[in-house]
């Protein structure tokens, strides 16, 4: 099979492409469905930007917390040495996670250095082991005392760009007016080819696209990030979520490593009217793998008289959530796409079409105008959009589906 760039003519027609004294269903070799992600957006609440630049500020909670960089060796150590004071305040409450004794912060005497009081509730103060963590567990003030000083998280820009994207379709006006053997019209044919090429291509981007810009041909130029690198960039988006939500599977994979790997989606608030329920997109080798966990995990009986056999999951289920498996069609295009999965929750996920241009067509050639009287017709796809995930953390990617295995 050979593919082309350009106007279609005549002389590219298949042998017997053109219509004979029968026709039939022509088979259309290509993925069905090859953009499930774009698809299930139309579902979802879409954004329009006002500009090249989109984006949102978004908070991080604080749970403010120290680690002792020193033991302190008795009851009576009011001065304690920590790896950083950052977000305490005097007057919180902190307990230590190992003996649960209380103390209240007096001062912050330097970037590494607070003032105590012990034993503030009914654990007795004690010696406390080199680093060990310190968790807030609410404040406590006197009658009449002074106001505190305000604790402020500072919003973080989360930005992407908007990516054009263009695909043609375009035959000689032969061609279009030549009856095909089988299937539709050649234009209805070319519109439909063209169209499919527009929703892949916008599809990989949302998946894998990677944000970029500068300048091409002597115009600006973008591409935007898409779901892996959003997830994954430990820049943007807080390190402590990014990198646990990224995993490379070993040669074996049980349900525990798989729940392992998955867990940290369901650390995140989304949506509070619907259960935690995550899209699994998966390739074919994933999804193979998938299946195997689940068989060698379970026990299936093959009765007398059954007609058929095997198991075939479209979803399953971990102790703190849902999970819809879909196979996506472009990731089985590639041996590494086909081993990996991406998790997604569909409530953090938005498009954002730049002012009017949602997809857009626009025809030229034979009756239409333009392209100098060229003698066929065509049109062109037009999109400019960037995606957005506003809680990344909510969503993972799992690499290296190789083999199931028991446990």
């Amino acid at each position: 099979m050979a593919n082309f760039t350009g106007v279609f003519n005549s002389d590219q027609f298949p042998t017997n492409m053109a219509k004979l004294s029968f026709s039939q269903m022509i088979t259309r070799l290509m993925p069905n469905g090859q953009a499930p992600l774009f698809a299930l957006s139309s579902m979802i609440k879409t954004e329009t930007a006002v500009q090249r630049e989109h984006g949102f500020f978004t908070k991080t909670m604080v749970f403010p917390a120290f680690v002792l960089n020193g033991a302190i060796g008795d009851a009576t150590t009011n001065i304690f040495t920590v790896v950083s004071t950052a977000n305490l305040l005097p007057n919180m409450i902190m307990q230590a996670v190992s003996t649960r004794e209380n103390i209240i912060i007096d001062s912050i005497l330097s970037a590494t250095t607070i003032q105590v009081i012990r034993g503030v509730g009914s654990v007795a103060a004690g010696a406390v082991a080199d680093t060990i963590e310190w968790v807030q567990v609410g404040n406590a003030f006197e009658e009449a005392s002074v106001r505190p000083n305000a604790l402020n998280i500072t919003p973080l820009r989360v930005t992407n760009l908007t990516q054009i994207f263009r695909n043609t379709w375009a035959l000689s006006d032969t061609v279009r007016a030549t009856l095909t053997i089988a299937g539709d019209s050649n234009i209805a044919e070319s519109k439909q080819d063209c169209a499919g090429f527009h929703a892949a291509d916008i599809e990989k981007a949302l998946l894998f696209g990677q944000k970029s810009q500068g300048t091409r041909n002597g115009q600006p130029f973008r591409t935007m990030d898409g779901l892996v690198s959003i997830v994954g960039n430990l820049t943007y988006y807080p390190s402590i979520y990014s990198a646990a939500n990224v995993t490379t599977l070993g040669a074996t994979t049980t349900f525990t490593q798989l729940e392992t790997a998955l867990d940290p989606m369901f650390n995140q608030a989304t949506d509070p009217k619907v259960a935690n329920e995550r899209w699994l997109f998966v390739g074919g080798v994933a999804k193979r793998i998938l299946t195997a966990i689940g068989r060698l995990n379970g026990t299936y009986y093959i009765t007398d008289g059954q007609t058929n056999f095997g198991l075939q999951f479209s979803s399953f289920k971990t102790s703190r959530g849902t999970f819809k498996i879909i196979e996506h069609p472009l990731f089985n295009t590639n041996a590494t796409w086909a081993k990996m999965a991406i998790g997604v929750d569909l409530s953090t996920f938005s498009l954002a079409y730049l002012g009017d241009r949602k997809t857009k067509h626009d025809d030229f050639g034979v009756g239409q105008g333009g392209d100098n009287g060229l003698d066929a017709q065509g049109g062109t796809l037009t999109t400019e959009l960037t995606c957005l995930v506003k809680n990344p953390p909510a969503n993972a990617i799992v690499y290296n589906f190789t083999a199931g295995a028991v446990g």
